[in-house]
């Protein structure tokens, strides 16, 4: 494979190169035969209905799931589109990547009208009504979860949706009346919107545009809401409002995109200027100036290296330096941007834009001679049975290792099999001559290349790039293939890795009970035994479970031969714990729960079931202790075992603690410190805990005066450490005040303090200070403190100004003996009665030095002399 001809594809932006590759091309929605077959399907729902005409992106609202996830569209119904063969009612149609359908619903009637669709992190879709209320549907089937009924999110008479921005746990959206909702839990059936501070929009201003900076970026770890309104720019979060970049003078922003990263916003202003601002809006990184001063139908960031700008059939990228590079498109596009490039979808094709790897640049760029190029180069000439391949391989002998490593990784980035055997192959030949590079890494990229192939075949349409697979992993790949009824393939690829396949399994089980209503039981606990028995100690009790809550009731019976009748919980229970069979005894303790969620009765009769039971009991707070813990905490307060409780509320903040987030700022410090004051409510009850009742609610209280440090200071260095530690770090960051209100707060003795103030100053070599508190008052435990600090810190002048001021001589004796002043340690030492312990000591320091150790014996003896008389 010519270099020259790979190199051809690419496009020159600044230094770096970019490549537009078509994943899929055609798309099934734009072949007529397709379109023809699918309008005489009729009109139910299901894939066989999906595809109902051609699709056509200037008519649908679009949204499409981030690594390579399903698109889903609805027919805009603010359009006036001309209806063919498809009918007037509005669907809701569900693709792959590929384009091949996968479901069709029709769409809820007598809603208000859609505002946008976007998918959640879990790969739920949403749908984001006019009047603020969110729909959710559920994967692959489309039905509205948990019921038809939306969940408003805005407060009455605000007026309606004015824009959106979703990220992958919530929603952002601007209402009418210019006030921001946003709620960070649009997975959930109830979710919890909040309003942000008021973005103080004058009534004859306008909100241009909006983007949102996801919470993982921000310290306080909630969602930062930008909008452009007239020639400025504002922050708007919970806590207030900032104006930012007034002196950058940027005027009215028409467009606005946050990098992926979090660190830089791209601007498009209103004279045409596309800006690269980092996001303290301190200076302008990058500016140039655009042909049209339009706003853009569509901005997103290519990585993190470029921005691109899409008009009507024109797509801009645009880099740090150099001439942008222009892509025409005479169809609309939709941008996808994924974590290392774009994906660019059209009417007809699915193509994925992004920067060139080094290690593809090195072996396929225009003339090179990098070790990886003569080594793909070393290949060719050997399979042609040129006697230059080894020529080759004398060059780049001492650079073999690399070499091989960039064929290896430029095939891991590579869409084309054939290149990817190609590159592979040559990564295979340096292999022959290199015994000391790693082969577990050629498998390993060779075990990716094959699941990454098989879910980018056209018939699964994930178009998964290596760093999105990395970052999404094996195991979450395999949730979402089950989750899109690809079983068969889920399975190869858990058996290929070498991972559990029970989950796909028992999905694939239920999946066939809640297909299979019309199959006789017999029939099919065959089929399902068949798959069943595959995977070695899977458990029936959750298949079972399924079986039961889908009204298969006898099918339930045949898999597990216990009766889980309402009439007869004691006497399944107590049949379940005669088996010995834990599995048994957790499905019928999951089939009694359901029954008091379900009804919503008291679970005291529940737990008074099982608490008579030792082994019920015992596999119950098993469970709960990894899954459920309010149900065990309800447990235990309802069998009076309120120590218990406590302790279960002290981990559940420790698991706060250990949470990722809990090092960017606030948001799970309330809940730490709510957990601790509660396990402090409980442990007061009892008698036997007032140390641990003590504690808590010492810590509970040291949490949120840290939190207050850490706002305050923005600086999430305080939550976690020490009343101490606190104190200190106040000190060095110059905060006083603070550090007296944790004093006395927290009762800290004046002794410990002179330590404490007298360590941070000297930490920061702030000797004027440490001398003018040593001035203020007589330290109440002495002047050890300033001494034992400076001699720490190395600083023998300051350490000298003290070591007099001790009362003790024995401790002017040893300080002077750590700063290696025999003759002053002696003199201290000699004005203590029973020396000769200390003269040890003392010679022992100075052991190294000779001269001191003779002062420190014939002292010792003039003083024994004396002591005869």
């Amino acid at each position: 494979m010519s270099s020259v001809s790979v190199a051809a594809e690419w496009d020159l932006l600044s230094d770096r190169f970019y490549r537009r590759i078509a994943v899929y091309s055609p798309l099934p929605w734009s072949s007529a035969a397709v379109a023809s077959s699918s309008s005489a399907s009729g009109s139910g729902g299901g894939s066989s209905g999906a595809v109902l005409g051609r699709l056509d992106l200037s008519t649908h609202i679009v949204a499409a799931a981030p690594f390579g996830g399903p698109i889903a569209a609805v027919r805009d119904d603010s359009k006036i589109v001309q209806l063919h063969s498809e009918p007037s009612r509005r669907r809701l149609l569900l693709f792959t990547s590929s384009g091949h359908p996968v479901a069709s619903s029709p769409w809820p009637p007598q809603l208000p009208r859609l505002h946008s669709l976007a998918f959640s992190s879990s790969l739920s879709l949403v749908a984001l009504l006019s009047d603020g209320s969110l729909l959710r549907f559920g994967l692959p089937d489309l039905k509205p979860n948990p019921s038809s009924s939306p969940a408003p999110l805005l407060p009455p008479a605000s007026g309606g949706v004015a824009d959106a921005a979703f990220w992958g746990g919530g929603v952002s959206v601007l209402t009418e009346d210019n006030r921001i909702v946003v709620t960070t839990d649009i997975d959930a059936a109830d979710p919890h919107p909040r309003e942000l501070a008021d973005p103080g929009v004058g009534p004859d201003e306008q909100v241009l545009c909006m983007a949102v900076v996801e919470p993982q970026f921000v310290m306080s770890g909630s969602p930062e809401v930008l909008l452009a309104v007239g020639d400025r720019v504002v922050s708007v979060d919970e806590d207030g409002v900032q104006i930012l970049g007034e002196e950058l003078e940027i005027g009215p922003v028409q467009k606005m995109a946050v990098s992926p990263n979090g660190k830089l916003l791209a601007a498009f202003a209103h004279d045409g200027r596309l800006l690269v601002i980092p996001m303290d809006f301190s200076k302008i990184i990058f500016e140039y100036e655009c042909d049209s001063a339009l706003p853009p139908d569509q901005i997103a960031w290519c990585g993190l290296d470029s921005v691109l700008l899409y008009w009507s059939e024109a797509l801009l990228m645009v880099g740090p330096n150099g001439d942008p590079v222009l892509y025409n498109y005479d169809e609309p596009i939709k941008l996808i941007p994924e974590c290392d490039g774009v994906r660019i979808l059209s009417n007809t094709s699915m193509e994925f834009l992004h920067r060139v790897p080094d290690s593809t640049t090195s072996i396929f760029g225009i003339g090179s001679m990098s070790p990886a190029a003569l080594l793909y180069d070393a290949r060719d000439h050997y399979d042609k049975q040129s006697a230059k391949a080894y020529d080759n391989y004398q060059l780049i002998s001492s650079s073999l290792p690399e070499a091989i490593e960039a064929c290896i990784d430029a095939a891991g980035n590579e869409f084309d099999v054939s290149r990817q055997h190609a590159l592979l192959r040559a990564a295979t030949y340096g292999l022959a001559f290199c015994s000391r590079f790693p082969h577990e890494r050629f498998q390993e990229m060779c075990k990716t290349l094959r699941v990454l192939n098989a879910v980018r075949d056209p018939q699964i349409g994930m178009p998964l790039t290596i760093r999105q697979y990395m970052d999404l992993t094996a195991p979450v790949l395999i949730g979402r293939l089950i989750n899109a009824n690809q079983h068969l393939l889920a399975l190869r690829i858990s058996e290929y890795l070498n991972l559990n396949p029970e989950v796909v399994i028992m999905h694939w089980a239920c999946e066939k009970i809640t297909a299979s209503a019309t199959i006789p039981d017999t029939l099919l606990l065959e089929g399902l035994l068949d798959k069943l028995r595959l995977c070695k100690g899977i458990s029936y009790a959750a298949v079972a479970a399924h079986a039961d809550n889908s009204g298969r009731r006898k099918l339930a019976a045949m898999l597990i031969p216990l009766l889980l009748s309402i009439d007869e919980q004691d006497k399944a229970l107590s049949k379940a714990i005669e088996s010995g069979d834990t599995d048994l005894v957790y499905l019928v303790l999951f089939h009694i729960w359901q029954k008091v969620a379900i009804e919503k009765s008291a679970p005291l009769d529940f737990f008074g079931v099982i608490n008579a039971r030792p082994l019920a009991r015992d596999l119950f707070m098993a469970y709960a202790r990894h899954s459920k813990h309010e149900a065990l905490k309800d447990f235990f307060l309802s069998t009076g075992r309120l120590q218990d409780a406590a302790f279960l509320l002290l981990k559940e903040s420790r698991e706060l603690e250990r949470n990722p987030m809990a090092s960017k700022g606030s948001p799970l410090h309330g809940p730490r410190a709510r957990l601790i004051e509660q396990a402090h409510r409980l442990f007061a009850e009892t008698k036997e805990h007032v140390f641990e009742s003590k504690a808590s609610e010492e810590h509970a209280k040291l949490l949120r005066s840290q939190h207050e440090l850490e706002v305050s200071t923005k600086q999430p260095i305080f939550v976690g450490s020490s009343v101490s530690d606190t104190i200190r770090t106040c000190i060095v960051m110059g905060n006083e005040r603070a550090a007296l209100k944790v004093k006395s707060e927290f009762k800290v003795p004046d002794k410990r303090w002179y330590w404490l103030k007298s360590y941070a100053l000297a930490t920061v070599g702030n000797w004027d200070a440490l001398e003018k508190f040593s001035k203020e008052k007589r330290p109440p435990g002495g002047y050890k403190p300033f001494v034992e600090a400076c001699i720490d810190a190395g600083q023998k002048t300051e350490a000298l100004k003290y070591i007099p001021k001790l009362a003790d001589p024995r401790e002017r004796s040893e300080a002077y003996a750590r700063l290696k002043m025999a003759k002053e340690a002696a003199e201290a030492a000699s004005q203590v009665k029973d020396s000769d312990e200390l003269f040890g000591r003392l010679k022992l320091t100075l052991a190294q030095n000779t001269a001191a150790a003779s002062i420190f014996d014939t002292l010792r003896d003039r003083l024994s002399f004396q002591g005869t008389y």
